[in-house]
C-alpha cells in the first residue's frame, strides 16, 4: 500500500508477520473478558461451554486473517490447532459451530458490545496519547451489500441496503447497491474515532453534523478537514458549534456568483480589481493588504489608487458574515492547503479496511450485522496501535 506520511503504527508490519507471531501480540491490547461476560448463554440448551472470550477473540481475529465469512472462521478453528489455541478456545473438543458462531455474532449485535469496544479502545487510545484529535478528516466510502438488489423505492422502505451514486477521480458516475462507512479520523496516526454506516443513498452532508459532535465528545477537534461533497453550510456552522474550523474546498459546480468586490474564495478586491493580499487575523476578523502594498503587483497606479496611506488600503473581513465563504486560516493559503492535504488520512484509514481488512467482504445481511461487522474491522485497527503502542514502550 502506498503510504505518503509516516503514521503511528505500521499496520502494514503487523500484517506481515507469520500468523502465530501476530496474534499474540494483537491479543495482548486488550482484555476482553467484561465484554465476553454479557455473551455468556443462560440456557442449558444448545451448544453451551464454549468460551465465550474465545469466540470473541475469533470474531475480531478474523479480520485480520482475512477471513469473511462465518464458515471460514469455523474452519479455520477446526483445522488449525494454533490459532484455536491463540484464540483461547478448547482443543480437546471440537471447534465452535457455524451455528454457534452465528448466534454469538448475533449476540454481539444485539447487545451493541462491538460499537461499545471500540469506544472504550479509542478512549484508551486517546489516554495513551496515541490518539491527537485535534486534525480529523471526514469522508465516507462505498460497502457493498451481501444481500439481492431491489429497486429504489421498495429499498428505501427496509432501511437496509439502497443504491448509491458518486464519482469517481475522472469523473466517472459509479453507483452500488449497499452501504455507506461514514469516518471521522485522527489525521496524526491515521486510526478511526468515529463510525456510523447508513445505507448507500443517504448524503454525506446529512451526516457529517452528527461526526463531528461525536468526534469533539470524545477529543477536541480545532479543524475538520473534508473534500468538496461537504460544502454543506450547515457543516460549517456544525464545525463552529464544537469551536473548531471546517477545511473544505468550494464545490464550484453549485457556486453562485459572489458578492461585489469579492472573489470566489473569499478574497476582497482592491479598487482596480486586483485580489488584496491576506495578512493575518485577528480571531474572527480576517486582514488583507493593499497587493501594491506587499509588492504582488505593479499597476500603473500603485497604492494611490486605493489609497494615500503609505501601509497602502486594508479590508477586514468577518468570518462570521459567511461561515461558507470565509475561513481561518484563509482559503489557498499555504496553511490552509498543508491542513488540507491532511484528508487523505481517511483514505488511508478507509483502503487498509477495504483492502487489508475485510470491511468490503460482506457476508451478513441487515444494517445491524453490518455495523457490526464494520466495526469490528475498525477495531482491528485500534487493537494493532495498542499493541504497538505496548510493544515499542517494551522495547524502550
Amino acid at each position: 500500500m502506498y503510504i505518503l506520511q509516516e503514521s503511528l503504527f505500521s499496520f502494514e508490519e503487523l500484517l506481515k508477520m507469520p500468523s502465530k507471531e501476530r496474534l499474540p501480540i494483537f491479543f495482548s491490547s486488550r482484555d476482553l473478558r467484561p465484554y465476553a461476560k454479557e455473551l455468556r448463554s443462560r440456557s442449558p440448551r444448545g451448544a453451551d461451554g464454549h468460551c465465550r472470550q474465545g469466540i470473541l477473540r475469533a470474531l475480531l481475529a478474523a479480520p485480520l486473517e482475512g477471513i469473511a465469512t462465518l464458515t471460514a472462521l469455523h474452519h479455520r478453528l477446526s483445522t488449525d490447532l494454533r490459532f484455536r489455541y491463540q484464540c483461547g478456545l478448547s482443543l480437546d473438543r471440537e471447534a465452535p459451530s457455524i451455528s454457534t458462531l452465528s448466534r454469538v455474532f448475533a449476540d454481539v449485535t444485539k447487545k451493541e458490545l462491538a460499537k461499545r469496544l471500540f469506544e472504550d479502545r479509542v478512549a484508551h487510545l486517546r489516554l495513551e496519547g496515541v490518539l491527537d484529535g485535534s486534525h480529523v478528516a471526514i469522508d465516507s466510502t462505498a460497502i457493498r451489500a451481501y444481500e439481492r438488489k431491489q429497486p429504489k423505492r421498495k429499498s428505501e422502505q427496509t432501511g437496509n441496503a439502497n443504491w448509491g451514486v458518486k464519482l469517481d477521480s475522472f469523473g466517472n458516475k459509479i453507483t452500488w447497491f449497499g452501504y455507506k462507512l461514514h469516518l471521522a479520523v485522527d489525521t496524526k496516526s491515521e486510526l478511526p474515532l468515529v463510525l456510523e454506516v447508513t445505507p448507500a443513498h443517504v448524503n454525506d452532508g446529512e451526516k457529517a453534523p452528527g461526526l463531528m459532535e461525536q468526534a469533539a465528545s470524545r477529543t477536541a477537534p480545532r479543524f475538520f478537514m473534508l473534500d468538496a461533497g461537504y460544502d454543506q453550510l450547515k457543516v460549517y456552522e456544525a464545525a463552529r458549534n464544537v469551536k473548531a474550523q471546517a477545511i473544505i474546498p468550494l464545490n464550484l459546480r453549485r457556486e453562485k456568483e459572489p458578492p461585489a468586490g469579492m472573489r470566489s474564495n473569499g478574497t476582497p478586491c482592491c479598487s482596480m480589481g486586483y485580489a488584496m493580499t491576506y495578512w493575518g487575523a485577528d480571531g474572527d476578523i480576517l486582514k488583507f493588504r493593499c497587493p501594491h502594498a506587499t509588492g504582488k503587483v505593479d499597476g500603473p497606479l500603485g497604492m494611490a489608487a486605493c489609497s494615500s496611506s503609505n501601509y497602502g488600503m486594508v479590508v477586514k473581513v468577518d468570518v462570521r458574515e459567511d461561515l461558507r465563504r470565509y475561513c481561518h486560516p484563509h482559503r489557498d493559503t499555504k496553511r490552509w492547503k498543508a491542513l488540507y492535504n491532511e484528508r487523505t488520512s481517511v483514505e488511508r484509514c478507509n483502503a487498509r479496511l477495504k483492502c487489508s481488512l475485510t470491511a468490503d467482504a460482506l457476508h451478513v445481511r441487515g444494517i445491524e450485522k453490518v455495523t457490526t461487522h464494520l466495526y469490528l474491522n475498525a477495531i482491528v485497527l485500534l487493537a494493532s496501535a495498542v499493541a504497538a503502542s505496548r510493544l515499542a514502550k517494551a522495547v524502550a
